[in-house]
Formats: C-alpha cells, sequence, structure tokens
C-alpha cells in the first residue's frame, strides 16, 4: 500500500515516516511526483487546510494522502499564531523569524502566563474525496528563549514542564511518542493496520 504525505516540510515528514516504520505501507513524499498543484492553506481551522491539501494531493496523484494543519495556540495571545503558525512572521518567514516576532509578542508576559498548545488535525483521504480526520494536543508553556536544536518550528520554545525540558531538547522517537502529531499519528496508524 502507498501513502502520500502531503507536506513540503522535511521535518514533518520525517516524523511521520518515522512514525509508520514497521507498518506494511510505503510513505511517499511529493518530491516524487512531478506538476503537482499548488495548495494555497486559507482555512479558517487546521481541519480545513488538512482536508485542503489532502484532498487535492491524493485527486493529482491517484494515491491515499495525508496531510496534517499544526500549530502552536498561545492562550494570552488568543490562540494566535494558529493556523497561521509557518508564517507568522509573512509568507517566506523561516523557523527564526516566527520564533523571533511571537518572543517580541510574549516579551512583556511573565512566565505564569505564558500558556499554549501544539495542535494538530490530520486529514487521510482516498482520491475519490472521502476523508477521515484525527487529532491531537499538547499542552506546554512559551519560554523566553530558545533550548536546545533539535525539532522545528517552535520546538525551541516549547517548554514541558513534566519532563523539564523543550521540545527540541527530547529524542525524535521520544517526542512523537508525546506529541500532538504523534497522537494524531497513533490513530492514523491504527486506521491503516484495520484495527
Amino acid at each position: 500500500m502507498e501513502l502520500v504525505v502531503a507536506t513540503g516540510n522535511a521535518g514533518k515528514l520525517r516524523e511521520i515516516r518515522r512514525r509508520l516504520e514497521g507498518i506494511d505501507i510505503e510513505v511517499l513524499g511529493m518530491d516524487v511526483f512531478v506538476d503537482l498543484p499548488e495548495v494555497i492553506e486559507d482555512g479558517d481551522t487546521f481541519a480545513e487546510n488538512a482536508a485542503k491539501k489532502a484532498q487535492t494531493i491524493a485527486a493529482a496523484t491517484g494515491r491515499m494522502t495525508l496531510a496534517d494543519d499544526s500549530g502552536l495556540e498561545v492562550a494570552v495571545l488568543d490562540g494566535r499564531p494558529g493556523v497561521h503558525s509557518a508564517r507568522y512572521a509573512g509568507e517566506d518567514a523561516d523557523d527564526a523569524a516566527n520564533n523571533a516576532k511571537l518572543l517580541r509578542e510574549l516579551s512583556a508576559v511573565p512566565p505564569e502566563r505564558r500558556q499554549g498548545a501544539f495542535v494538530c488535525v490530520m486529514a487521510l483521504c482516498l482520491p475519490e474525496g472521502e476523508c477521515r480526520y484525527f487529532s491531537g494536543r499538547l499542552e506546554g508553556e512559551i519560554l523566553s528563549s530558545p533550548r536546545g536544536d533539535g525539532g522545528f518550528g517552535y520546538d525551541p520554545l516549547f517548554w514541558l514542564a513534566d519532563k523539564q525540558k523543550s521540545l527540541a531538547e527530547i529524542p525524535l522517537d521520544e517526542k512523537n511518542g508525546i506529541s500532538h502529531r504523534g497522537q494524531a499519528l497513533d490513530q492514523v496508524v491504527k486506521v491503516l493496520q484495520g484495527d
């Protein structure tokens, strides 16, 4: 069985591939295909964006496709950056620019008010258009400066009190076991295995 993962984010693809190791499925990145349509993530929710990506790529490749939309929601910022997490500092922003903007916005916020959550919604879609949805959520706090060099995105700023580490300081396999994406992927794996 083949599964296309509809993401241009190498970190996400690596995490998903690692989690799906050991089950009888070939995970394909979008780089395997030519002339795939560009998908504009203009939905108001993580679910809308995930479905749009998965449905578009499934139709274009003729293969079952998994897409996620995920991001960081910060309570004191009314849920921002939310669905705009990947482009928080602008359309062409990188992780460093996004992190810098978040830190600027939180510069006057005391540690006890810096709660945040990583949220993930995954859509698993067939070429005919049928989709199933899976979600995960990881609660934490936003640090005042980055820690660790693993992970990607906001991981260096996301503090897990029970681990006494940032998400960027946790090995990938352990991260996959607790993360928002890992939680959603656990549900996907059960479906792919027919459970």
